[in-house]
Order: structure tokens, then C-alpha cells, then sequence
């Protein structure tokens, strides 16, 4: 049963379960609804990298800080395309695209849209993270064929305030709202690693959980380590158990949503991330980089999945595209009956 009802006290007695219990649960879950065996894969491009207005202490984007990352204008058309089809050769059935915005200017969507047709033409589902949307930026996207988009609410509602000044967590909830509404999936997640309490990760559960309808996908990042932006004073790794158990957790919580490790994996010996599918994360990112963070390369990931008998899943057909396609069949067969 998939329940938007779950309240903190109920998150908190799973999570603290006898270890064996609780992957136990999460593994039973994860084989209802999808392939054990199988682990989805995308690939993330930064099509406009740093000078982000945003004061997100764990970002090397951000213009408040000094991290060494140089601003850079949006990406050509051609070379998001070439790189789309790189990583299509490499193995990757999703491809998202990161601008460090606040929020897209009007005066790029005619080219951010093309990006959504192009890549979606090379076969490719379409993703994106900009920022903050209105209803006419979601509307246009969803036109143009966007599958899913990313914009991550980060940790719980009782931290955010920490991490971020320029922005709220209400801010964060009303584009996924606006998301959800204009027919694009919801891809939602967080980082772990920040200075954050227990309470805090399963909070932030919980915050993803409660939305009307579960994200497609969470994306669950480590912190990784960056000089020169507040976050890194207070962050602490996350013991290896921590996250499991929040992996396990999310997977009882959000049963049909895809559970991507996302930043961090490079830190993770190849034991954590095997326990990791096995609490019922089913998604990784593939290729060397994650916008500004590096990534396991994709021979180590292919000869990990090979010695745990796993593979790459087959492309699904997002829910938007689907709901396309019974509209298409639906018009084709009104058309053959007339």
C-alpha cells in the first residue's frame, strides 16, 4: 500500500529496527515493484556551471563563496547534444541537465526546450535542474517532452534554515508542487552529510513521503568534501549503517519510487554500495563527473554489477510519456474506426 499519511514517530520505530528486520522489510518491498537484480542508470551534465546568486552553503556554485569553480555561460545546443550522445555510447538511459540558476530567464527556454527535444530524439529520457519554475516555465517544458525534473529539498524542514538564507523550504515545495501539477515526473531528493542530525535525515524522509505523490525518483548524496563554503565546517561522514538504514527507509516509505546513490559514491567501497542495492537503492549515476563532483568511472561500475550477477535495467517508459502514448493509441484508434 503506498501511504502519504507517515508521520516522524512512525519513521523513527522502522528506522531504529534490528538491522536484519529492516533490510529484510525494505528488500520485500523492493521486489514488489521492481527487479532486484536490475540498477537504472543516468548520466548529469552542468550545461551552465557556477555564478549561482543562491547562498546554498554545501554548493561549489554558489557566488558567495570561493571555491574555485569558474561561471561559465549555457552550453551550445551541439556540444548538450554531443554529450547526450556520449553518454547514451556509455550505458545511460537517463540524461539530466544542471544550470547553476536561481531560476531559468525566459530568454533561454526557447533553447532549454530544444535541449528536451534533442535529447529525447537520441533516446535518451530528459531530465533537468534550474532552479525555482512558474507555471509558464513548467508548462513549456512539459510541450516540449520533459520527463523529469530534479530539484532537491536538500535535508529536513528543521535544517534548512541552516544550510540556506536566499531561499525556504516552502520555496523548494512549490516548484515540485508546480512540477507534479504541470504533468512532469518529480525527481526529489537530499544530501546526507551536512552537519545534520538522525532526526533530520528521517525528517526529510518523512517531507518526501507526505507529498501527494511520491517522486519518481530520490536522489540520496553524500556530502562530499569542498573548501570554501560554510557546510564544510560542520560536516560529518555518515557512518556506513546510517545509510543504509536510511536507504532501507526511504524504500518502505516511497515502495515505487527509484532510489538513485547519487555524489559520494567514490567514498563507498564497492560492500556498501552491494548493501546499499540490497536495502533498495536500484539507481546510480554513470560517467566521471556530477556536475562539479567526481563519479566512479563506468568500468568500475560495470565490473561491480557483473560481480554481483546485477545489470542495467531496460528504459522505462516515464508516466508522462506513457499517458502520451494511450493518448496517441486512443486518437489512432478513434481515427481507424471513422
Amino acid at each position: 500500500m503506498i501511504k502519504t499519511d507517515w508521520t516522524f514517530e512512525d519513521a523513527k520505530k522502522l528506522y531504529a529496527l534490528p538491522f536484519p528486520e529492516l533490510t529484510f522489510r525494505a528488500q520485500t518491498i523492493h521486489r514488489e515493484h521492481f527487479d532486484a537484480t536490475a540498477i537504472e542508470t543516468a548520466s548529469l551534465l552542468s550545461i551552465k556551471t557556477g555564478g549561482c546568486p543562491e547562498d546554498c552553503g554545501y554548493c561549489s556554485q554558489s557566488a558567495h563563496y570561493k571555491t574555485g569553480v569558474k561561471a561559465t555561460k549555457l552550453m551550445s545546443l551541439e556540444d548538450v547534444l554531443a554529450a547526450a550522445a556520449r553518454a547514451k555510447a556509455a550505458g545511460a538511459q537517463r540524461f539530466c541537465m544542471g544550470a547553476a540558476w536561481r531560476s531559468p530567464k525566459d530568454r533561454d527556454m526557447d533553447k532549454l526546450c530544444d535541449m528536451v527535444r534533442g535529447v529525447s530524439e537520441i533516446g535518451l529520457e530528459t531530465c533537468m535542474t534550474l532552479g525555482m519554475l512558474s507555471p509558464e516555465q513548467v508548462d513549456r517544458f512539459k510541450k516540449a517532452g520533459l520527463d523529469f525534473y530534479n530539484h532537491n529539498i536538500d535535508t529536513s524542514p528543521e535544517y534548512y534554515p541552516e544550510i540556506a538564507a536566499t531561499r525556504t523550504m516552502n520555496d523548494r515545495l512549490e516548484t515540485v508542487d508546480l512540477v507534479r501539477k504541470g504533468g512532469i515526473n518529480v525527481c526529489c531528493g537530499g544530501i546526507l552529510g551536512m552537519g545534520e542530525t538522525e532526526d533530520d535525515r528521517i525528517s526529510m524522509l518523512v517531507t518526501l513521503a507526505m507529498l501527494p505523490n511520491h517522486p519518481g525518483s530520490v536522489p540520496i548524496n553524500l556530502w562530499n568534501e569542498i573548501e570554501g563554503v560554510p557546510v564544510q565546517e560542520r560536516a560529518k561522514d555518515v557512518e556506513p549503517f546510517e545509510l543504509i538504514r536510511i536507504i532501507a527507509l526511504a524504500r518502505i516509505m516511497m515502495p515505487r519510487s527509484v532510489l538513485r546513490l547519487s555524489a559520494g559514491r567514490t567514498g563507498m567501497s564497492d560492500e556498501l554500495q552491494a548493501l546499499c542495492f540490497l536495502a533498495g537503492a536500484n539507481s546510480i549515476f554513470v560517467g566521471d563527473q556530477l556536475l562539479t563532483t567526481e563519479n566512479p568511472s563506468p568500468g568500475s561500475d560495470a565490473e561491480l554489477l557483473k560481480r554481483l550477477g546485477m545489470h542495467i535495467a531496460p528504459a522505462r517508459l516515464p508516466e508522462n510519456r506513457a499517458d502520451q502514448k494511450r493518448d496517441q493509441n486512443k486518437e489512432f484508434a478513434h481515427a481507424v474506426q471513422c
